[in-house]
Formats: C-alpha cells, structure tokens, sequence
C-alpha cells in the first residue's frame, strides 16, 4: 500500500492524449451513475405520464370485469394481463432507449467484449475490503449521503403538509386530484434533486478519471520515446545532418563569387555564373565559428571577402542553396561588380 501511495505521488502530470486514447481503448471512460439514475427517472416519468392514464384506464375496466364477473374467466385475466403489459412496454422502452442514449453520450460508441467477461478479481474479500476501506470507499460513502441529503431536503421543501391536512376533509371524488397533484409535486422535487446531483456527479467522476490517469515524469519520457523516437538519439541525428551540412556548405566554399561579412559574426558564400544563372545563389553561412572557418577557406582559395553587415545579417537569413530574392538583387549586384572591377583591376595589373 505504501509502494501504491509513493507511485500516486510521483504521478503529477496531467495525462496526455495518447494516455487518455488508451484507456479508452481498453474501457476505462468516466461513466456516471447518478447522471444515467437521472435520465432514466425522467424518461420513465414522461413516458408514465404519456401512457399510463388511458392504458390505466383500459386496465381498470378490464379489473372491473374480472370482478364483476359471476365465475373467472380466463378471458377476463388476459385481458387484464395485456393492459398491464402494454401499459408498462413504452415506460420500459423509453427507459430502455434513454439509458443508452445517456451512457453513449458520456463515453461516446465504445465496445469491448473483454468488458462483458467475469473479472473473478472482483470477487476477492481482500480486494473488496481495500475498496471498501481506501479513499475511493469514502468517496463513495460522502456521495450516498450527499445524494440522500439533497433528497431528503428536496421532498421535505415539497411536502405540503396543510394541503394533506385539508385532503381529508373533502369529498371522496375529489382524493385523487388531490393526491395527483401532490404526488407530482414530489415528482417535480425528487426530478430537481436528481438533477443538481447528476450534474456534480458528472464533475466528480471525470475529476476522478483524471486524477486516476495522472502520469509521471518518468511515464511522459517513456511515451515521448515511443511517439517521437529516443531524444538522445534524435539528437545524434540532428549532430550528423549538421556536420554533413557543413562539410557540404564548406566544400562549396572554393568555387564562391564572394563571401560577405559581418565581418567576424556572420559570413555569407555567394555563387554566381554570369549569363548561366538568373540570380546569385546563396551556398553556404555560418555564425562565429562557422563564419571563420568560411572565411578562412575563402582566403585559402582566393574567394574575394567584402564586409557588408547589413547584407550579411539579412542574407543570413535565407535557406542555403536558394536564390537571392529580388529585395537583395541590388545591393548583392553592387558587391559582385565591385569583386569584378577588383579582379579586372588585379588582371590588368598582373598583365
């Protein structure tokens, strides 16, 4: 029992989606009984007060007969017997199809046949007596007086007892109006405090299915790993396809027209074939580190290096092998053609 108590304390975590899928894959939805009590008292009420007087009354002259009758007669009982019975089908079909009807909305469709199975662990006096005894046993004991609280106070605020007094002093034909009044009036109470009970019992049990799946730090971790892969290795991962990134970037590094700077933060490579390519194209970029090993394999290789912060920061900003948008064709058009006068100017030295 305390291992259960130190597992119920490490389970701080609200449960997730997939937790909550699973436990209604396996049944485990918040069901409430006084909610289904609530639905079904008032579906047999409408439906009593619908059916029940003219087939009451067809069942009244059948009696009348029967007991009217010199001998039984066995035609007279059947008689009787199918008033009876199709007076209370459509009280015990509408009760029938609101109970449904109530549990699908709470649940929603759900069917297991491992439900309908026998759970021989149910029937284990020791595990009967833990719940008897633990907290969900108080819980429940705090509900049945609640409910018997609320009831009490509902058909005592109903309960007319002057009207009563007064029903014994009219005439006998007037006894059941009487009477129907008043018994639709602790109906009406009985009806209202199911209701205000219903509607708690509906927070209580699906705070309790909550609580009851509550996970751990541990059991999130876990279930982080089975949906979306080990974090560690998610991270190896996404180490390799940055390192190959880079090689990638810095083998493309040589064959640059130009490499702008921020100049030590940044540091963009541009590629450009006159007359092959429509625009430059952006084929590495780096920061800090990155940026200075760009720029030491562009003074390896001869690659012309202009300090240009704002464009620097600004192309830094683009995927690597992409062209430069238009915004940038001008300032990047300077660039190319002042490394172009430097080169001309250097060949024509050199000449």
């Amino acid at each position: 029992m305390a291992g259960d108590d130190k597992e119920a304390e490490d389970r701080t975590e609200s449960p997730t989606a997939r937790r909550l899928n699973q436990a209604r894959e396996q049944g485990q939805v918040p069901l409430s009984r006084e909610a289904l009590g609530f639905a079904t008292l008032l579906a047999a009420t409408l439906a009593g007060i619908l059916a029940l007087p003219p087939a009451g009354l067809a069942w009244l002259h059948a009696l009348r007969a029967l007991l009217e009758a010199p001998h039984p007669d066995p035609a007279a009982v059947l008689d009787l017997l199918r008033g009876a019975t199709l007076g209370l089908l459509p009280v015990a079909g509408a009760v029938a199809l609101v109970a449904i009807l109530a549990c699908l909305a709470q649940t929603g469709p759900l069917w297991r046949v491992e439900t309908l199975l026998p759970d021989l662990s149910r029937l284990n006096p020791l595990s009967g007596l833990h719940r008897l005894l633990g907290p969900d046993g108080g819980i429940e004991l705090l509900r049945t007086l609640l409910k018997l609280g609320v009831l009490g106070g509902a058909l005592w605020l109903a309960l007319d007892l002057s009207a009563l007094r007064t029903a014994l002093h009219q005439p006998a034909g007037a006894l059941p109006g009487v009477i129907g009044e008043g018994v639709l009036r602790l109906l009406l109470a009985v009806l209202g405090a199911f209701a205000a009970i219903a509607v708690l019992d509906v927070a209580v049990v699906r705070w309790r299915w909550l609580r009851q799946l509550r996970m751990s730090r541990e059991e999130l971790k876990e279930e982080m790993r089975d949906t979306e892969g080990d974090p560690q290795v998610k991270a190896r991962l996404r180490r390799i396809r940055e390192s190959r990134a880079r090689k990638r970037m810095l083998a493309a590094v040589p064959n640059a027209a130009v490499v702008i700077t921020n100049p030590t933060h940044y540091a963009v490579a541009l590629s450009y074939q006159q007359g092959e390519t429509a625009a430059p194209r952006l084929v590495a970029k780096g920061v800090d580190t990155m940026a200075a090993r760009i720029r030491a394999a562009a003074e390896e290789h001869g690659v012309p290096i202009v300090a240009d912060p704002p464009l620097a920061r600004a192309l830094y900003r683009l995927e690597v092998d992409t062209e430069i948008p238009q915004e940038h064709w001008q300032a990047v058009a300077g660039v190319i053609a002042y490394v172009w006068r430097l080169q001309g100017r250097a060949a024509h030295a050199g000449a």
